[in-house]
């Protein structure tokens, strides 16, 4: 159970700086004058929920972000 518990929480941190590194490059895109549509800036969060869900069943099945030596 302890286990499992460390997996949550290694995957909260890997999810936390996934995204505000994706948040500081779209500031950046911004800050630059660069126009970034509004429907890629929603595709490129969508796939951060996506691998944030995947990340979430492997840390829960056991097979999570421990296992795999991201420690």
């Amino acid at each position: 159970m302890a286990a499992i518990a460390v997996n949550i929480l290694w995957v909260l941190v890997a999810l936390v700086i996934l995204c505000l590194i994706i948040y500081l490059a779209f500031w950046v895109l911004r800050q630059m004058g660069v126009p970034v549509p509004d429907i890629a800036e929603k595709a490129v969060w969508i796939i951060v929920l996506l691998i944030a869900l995947i990340f979430l069943i492997s840390a829960l099945t056991g097979t999570g972000v421990h296992q795999l030596g991201w420690r």
